[in-house]
């Protein structure tokens, strides 16, 4: 008999802690998407209306389906397994119908049009100096045949076994923190 399998999902259960230092913004920028701007960030704080009324992470909620997933034209957002997508840089035509049809406003464009949405890798966490945030397993149910992922160059690396993914995007090689992000 199979076990479950399970799969992590960003959360964000604290952000009454937040001190809106953008940590985690800068962290999923460089670490992930190797790049150095609020602009190419998974993850975002916002105030929630002013300095004395706190902060909001704005991330994916790994909905499932995604609405993303359906208004892509192109395929390059594909369903996760468990919530949440998979981005396939290479095949975004940079329509930004993924920003129109998100529900909580979590896909980001850059000024180039790309998209950049959290992916769930839990990358950011470790950088939150007030643990606002944390990487939730949840438990999927077992399928009966397991389908095979897409075509190695498809422009992104797989799950890891960590249950997140990460988005093939350009960039300088070095993240400045000694770990790299497989590809």
């Amino acid at each position: 008999m199979r076990s479950n399998k399970t799969v992590k999902v960003l959360g964000a259960p604290r952000m009454e802690r937040c001190i809106g230092c953008h940590s985690c913004s800068l962290a999923c920028a460089r670490l992930v998407h190797k790049r150095l701007s609020w602009d190419c960030a998974g993850i975002r704080v916002l105030s929630s209306g002013g300095l004395t009324t706190g902060f909001e992470a704005r991330h994916c909620l790994a909905c499932d389906p995604a609405p993303c997933v359906a208004a892509c034209p192109t395929g390059a957002f594909t369903q996760r397994r468990g919530g949440g997508v998979i981005v396939r840089s290479r095949r975004c035509i940079r329509c930004g119908e993924c920003a129109r049809a998100c529900p909580v406003d979590a896909v980001y464009l850059d000024h180039a049009g790309e998209p950049f949405t959290c992916i769930h890798c839990g990358r950011c966490v470790a950088f939150c100096p007030h643990r606002c945030l944390e990487l939730e397993e949840r438990t999927l149910a077992p399928v009966a045949a397991e389908t095979a992922g897409a075509a190695a160059d498809d422009g992104v690396a797989g799950d890891h076994g960590d249950g997140g993914v990460v988005a093939d995007r350009e960039g300088p090689a070095d993240t400045g923190a000694g770990a790299e992000v497989p590809r």
